[in-house]
This record gives C-alpha cells, structure tokens and sequence, in this order.
C-alpha cells in the first residue's frame, strides 16, 4: 500500500481523514511523554516525602523537611499544616468558634487534595476521545475512498481485478490508520488512569496520617 499514492489520487475529505490522523497521533504521542514523565516525577517525590514523615517524628521538622521536595504529598502536608496554623491564630473568630478543629481540617485536606488531583487531570479526555473516535473517523476515510475508487473505475469502464485491487486496496489503509492512533490513546489511558488512581491512593492515606497528627498536635 502506498500512502503517497492515497494523497496523489485522493480527494480533499480522504486527504484530510489521513492529515487529521496524524495530528491525533502526535497530541496522543506528546501527552504519552508528558504525562508519564510527570507520573514518574510525582511517585519519586512521594517516594521521598513518606520516607521523610515516617522519619521524622515532630510534624513541623517533617514539613521542613518536605518542602523542598516537589510532589503532590509534599504540597498537601504544607497547606494541611497551614491550614492547621490559620485556625489555631484564628480561634477567637466565630469560624472557629461554629467549626470544630476536627471538621475544619477535614474541610481543607479534602479541598487540597481535590486541587492536587485536578494537576493530573489535564489530557485524559483528549486520550479517551481520541482512542474512541479514531476508528470511525479511519473508517469513514475507508467508505469514503472505496465509494470514489468505484465511481471512477465505474467511470472507466475497466472492472478488472487489478483495476479494483488497487484504489480499494489504498482506502483500506485509512481503517489502519485509525487503529494505529486508537490502540496505542487507550492504552495509555488505562496506563495513566490507573497512575493517577494510585496518587490519589497515597494522598488519602497521608491525608488520614496528617488529620490524626494534626489533631494531637501540641503546638504549631
């Protein structure tokens, strides 16, 4: 099969299928990389920042401790601590008088959690739409080339096996061209979904271990 021939004897719509699958193979490639890149930053950073919390006994020495450490536990143990600090300078206000330390700190380590998550949001309805689109959009190049390859065999006269082989043959790769983009969009989407379900794992469990030091917290 020979693409150049598909862009030399096909029309606009089946040019632009092809043009159209190979931009959603490159959005698809580049999020890939980025997103595994900054997957496998974030499960390093976590990495270090448990082992600096089980090491370390005093709640403000771990902080310290994390804070030069980029990673989604690291940002949610600063502002658990900070929101853990702006209710203890607060609590002669009629917030802290009506919400309890417990319920406020549950509040707003949900609230930082929901806010880190939303970081590894970012490309995944790109890859779910891409592994589920593609198909149909290499499908609709494939009709759409098979319907003017007969017209203009039809137009020709020549209903040889040879003189319908080829242009159908040709149209045909379309289909190709739209597993090729679709397979590889729903793998990493499970891969990178399963990733970020994970994070997400790990910060509910730090978020149990912050909730409870916290609330046996001497000082600040």
């Amino acid at each position: 099969m020979d693409l150049k021939l598909v862009f030399e004897s096909g029309d606009v719509v089946l040019i632009g299928v092809f043009v159209l699958m190979l931009l959603m193979s490159i959005v698809t490639w580049c999020l890939i990389v980025l997103r595994c890149i900054k997957l496998y930053q974030a499960r390093k950073g976590n990495a270090a920042v448990k082992r600096h919390m089980s090491d370390t006994l005093p709640l403000g020495d771990a902080v310290e401790k994390v804070r030069a450490v980029d990673a989604p536990l690291s940002k949610l143990v600063q502002e658990a601590l900070q929101s853990y600090r702006n209710y203890r300078r607060s609590e002669a206000s009629e917030l802290a008088q009506a919400l309890p330390l417990n319920e406020y700190l549950v509040i707003q380590i949900r609230n930082s959690m929901a806010q880190i998550m939303r970081r590894f949001d970012y490309g995944m309805t790109a890859l779910a739409s891409i592994g589920a689109t593609a198909p149909f959009i290499g499908l609709f190049g494939t009709v759409w080339g098979i319907y003017h390859a007969l017209i203009n065999i039809g137009q020709s006269g020549q209903m040889s096996i040879a003189a319908v082989a080829g242009p159908i043959g040709e149209a045909l790769v379309a289909t190709a061209a739209g597993l090729f983009v679709a397979i590889p969009a729903v793998l990493a989407y499970n891969f990178l979904n399963r990733g970020t379900k994970t994070l997400a794992q790990d910060l509910d469990a730090m978020a149990h271990d912050l909730h409870v030091r916290l609330l046996n917290q001497k000082d600040s």
